[in-house]
C-alpha cells in the first residue's frame, strides 16, 4: 500500500482527493497535514511513499493586490512548497507531487485568437500569482534526483461539486439569466474526480515530470452554461448578439476587457500532451456537469 501524506488540510483539492482514495481503492492510504504556521515541521515524513502538496494561495483579483500580499503569494505558493520539498527529500520520501497550474503559460487569447498550448510553449506567467507557481516549479526541480522523483501537474481551470473560482460563477447566470452570449471559443477544463484519478496513478506508477491533465473535450463557455442550465430545468437562450460588444470589451482592455477575454477567450492544451499510459478520465463533460449540480 503507497501512503500519501497530503500538505494542506482544507482544500478543495487536497479534500476531494482524500474523498476519492478512500471510495475507489485501497491501494493507498491518505493522511492530511495542516501547513499553517510552523508546527508542520516537527512532523515526521518518515514512512510516506508521496508528499501531495496542495497547500498554497488561489489567482486572486491582480488588480487590487499590495505589495505586502504580493510577497505572501510567494511566500507561500513558492518558499512553503520548497521547504516542504527539502523536508521530504531529508526524510526519505521517493515522490513529491506540486500543483502547479496552467496559468505559468498566462492568460488566454482574447475573444476570436487562438491559444494552444504545448510542451514546447514557453512558460509566460502574466502575474506574481503564475510567476510564483513557476519558481516554485523551477525549486521543486532542482531538488529531483534518482531517489526523489518530482511531479508537477499543470491543470487547466478545474471544477466539480463545491470547487470555488469561475465556474461558480456561471453556474449563478445559468439558473439566473434568460440569455448568454455565444462566442465560439475553447477552453481545456478539467473535472475534479478526473484529476483525483490522475493523482491516484502518478503516486501507483510512482511517475516523476510535468503533466497536462485536462478533461477529452474542449468546452465553449456558451456550452458549459447551457449545460448546467439544463441540469436545473431551464433553459437559456444562446444568442451572438453580445459579440460587437465583448469584442470593443476586449481591445479597450482594463478590468472588463480582461473579464471577457477571461470567459469568452480561447486557451487549451494541445489534446496529445494530456494523454496517459492509463485512463484518467472517468467522466466525460456532460456527465461531470451533472455530478457537479446533482
Amino acid at each position: 500500500m503507497k501512503r500519501v501524506l497530503i500538505t494542506g488540510a482544507g482544500s478543495y483539492i487536497g479534500t476531494s482527493f482524500e474523498k476519492w482514495i478512500a471510495s475507489h481503492t485501497s491501494s493507498v492510504a491518505t493522511e492530511t497535514l495542516d501547513m499553517k504556521g510552523e508546527a508542520w515541521q516537527d512532523h515526521d515524513f518518515h514512512g510516506y511513499d508521496s508528499i501531495f502538496h496542495v497547500a498554497g494561495l488561489a489567482h486572486a483579483d491582480v488588480g487590487k493586490v499590495s505589495e505586502e500580499q504580493k510577497r505572501l503569494y510567494y511566500k507561500v505558493n513558492c518558499d512553503l512548497a520548497i521547504a516542504c520539498a527539502k523536508k521530504a527529500k531529508a526524510d526519505g520520501v521517493g515522490q513529491f507531487i506540486f500543483m502547479s497550474s496552467m496559468i505559468v503559460y498566462g492568460e488566454s487569447a482574447g475573444i476570436g485568437k487562438q491559444k494552444i498550448v504545448t510542451k514546447d510553449t514557453p512558460l509566460a506567467p502574466a502575474n506574481f500569482y503564475g510567476d510564483s507557481k513557476v519558481k516554485a516549479e523551477e525549486g521543486l526541480r532542482k531538488l529531483e534526483c534518482d531517489e526523489f522523483r518530482v511531479v508537477i501537474l499543470r491543470p487547466p481551470m478545474i471544477y466539480g461539486k463545491g470547487s470555488k473560482g469561475n465556474y461558480p460563477l456561471l453556474a449563478k447566470m445559468a439558473v439566473k439569466l434568460p440569455l448568454f452570449p455565444k462566442e465560439e471559443n475553447q477552453r481545456s477544463m478539467l473535472y475534479i474526480e478526473n484529476l483525483c484519478k490522475f493523482v491516484e496513478l502518478m503516486v501507483v506508477n510512482e511517475e516523476r515530470g510535468i503533466f497536462y491533465p485536462q478533461n477529452r473535450e474542449y468546452v465553449r463557455t456558451s456550452d458549459l452554461v447551457a449545460a448546467i442550465a439544463r441540469e436545473h430545468g431551464k433553459r437559456i437562450h444562446l444568442t451572438k448578439a453580445f459579440h460587437p460588444m465583448l469584442v470593443l470589451l476586449g481591445k479597450m482592455g482594463g478590468k472588463f476587457g480582461a473579464l471577457a477575454d477571461k470567459a469568452f477567450g480561447n486557451m487549451v492544451y494541445e489534446k496529445e500532451i494530456s494523454e496517459y499510459r492509463e485512463e484518467y478520465r472517468v467522466y466525460g463533460f456532460r456527465e461531470s456537469v451533472h455530478l457537479t449540480e446533482s
